[in-house]
């Protein structure tokens, strides 16, 4: 996409004051009503005490992937250590882990027959690991339960345990290795409080060092204030550290008390930032209104 000077999605600065009109959302953006299997998924999956960030972080394909019978998986409890204003999960002091969830887990993937599943978490600044440990226990039994399923881990940043953390996560490999930049680093200091830029693309460079083979994966959500040629510059850093595959989608508000939307991309912006990713050399790139990490990920596997 040949730049004019500087594109900008949006002139006025992001708050957290509420003074920014409400935008109204665009028609594109309507999502499906919940269905009977949905409806049965999350049955199931209240009864083995597991939680979604389908659920969690009030994702808009929740229906149609649980529709699918797929899921995203969000271990070690639903509160979260930090605080990111654009974000609905939970905040606070976690729970100890739970020694048993990996096999709930396990099992859960397999009552549901299940054959690509992504496991995340929220973010476990109070774990000496960071949580690495549980993530490759949950990975060991899904293996011993679940022959053939492929795995990606969605992982927080590791903050301050990226070495000890990257060791302990290799021991123990998923099939795709996903963390999210989310924003262009100039808007860190409103959307991920507490993470840093160049350390999230670190982790994702030290492990497609230490493990070639596995594919490497990042997300942008958009519509908080960007430029594009932020945007297309995130892109570049991100082959440039050996990442390949990208998720872009739209930002949406959950609630009054996070970050408001500044702009709602078209299908047809997608459409060409989806172009710039492609010719930049990202294996996959999914790029739409309702994508999200984890959307799609069986077809984005397989290069489909």
């Amino acid at each position: 996409m040949k730049q004019r000077g500087r594109e900008k999605i949006l002139r006025i600065p992001v708050s957290l004051e509420g003074s920014i009109p409400r935008v109204p959302k665009p028609a594109w953006l309507r999502v499906q009503a919940p269905t009977a299997k949905a409806i049965a998924l999350k049955n199931l999956l209240k009864e083995q005490n597991l939680h979604t960030v389908c659920e969690e972080a009030s994702c808009p394909n929740l229906s149609e992937c649980f529709g699918h019978g797929t899921a995203t998986f969000m271990i070690m409890g639903d509160v979260c250590t930090r605080r990111c204003a654009f974000c609905d999960v939970a905040h606070g002091r976690p729970l100890p882990l739970d020694e048993q969830e990996p096999g709930r887990l396990a099992k859960a993937i397999g009552l549901m027959g299940l054959r690509y599943v992504v496991v995340t978490s929220v973010d476990r600044d109070d774990l000496r690991d960071g949580g690495a440990s549980h993530f490759t226990e949950c990975i060991r039994q899904i293996r011993e339960s679940c022959a053939g399923v492929i795995i990606e881990i969605l992982v927080p940043d590791f903050r301050g345990r990226l070495g000890r953390s990257l060791q302990i996560l290799c021991q123990q490999p998923a099939d795709v290795f996903n963390h999210n930049l989310e924003t262009v680093p100039r808007l860190y200091p409103h959307v991920r409080p507490g993470a840093d830029y160049q350390h999230s693309l670190d982790l994702l460079y030290r492990h497609k060092q230490q493990l070639v083979h596995v594919p490497t994966k990042s997300g942008l959500m958009l519509g908080l204030g960007e430029y594009t040629n932020e945007v297309i510059q995130v892109m570049r850093d991100l082959r440039q550290h050996d990442v390949d595959r990208l998720t872009l989608g739209q930002y949406l508000q959950p609630s009054r008390h996070h970050l408001p939307v500044q702009r709602y991309l078209n299908p047809a912006e997608f459409d060409k930032l989806r172009s710039v990713a492609e010719s930049l050399g990202f294996s996959h790139v999914a790029s739409g209104p309702l994508v999200r990490s984890s959307y799609h990920a069986d077809i984005q596997a397989h290069g489909h």
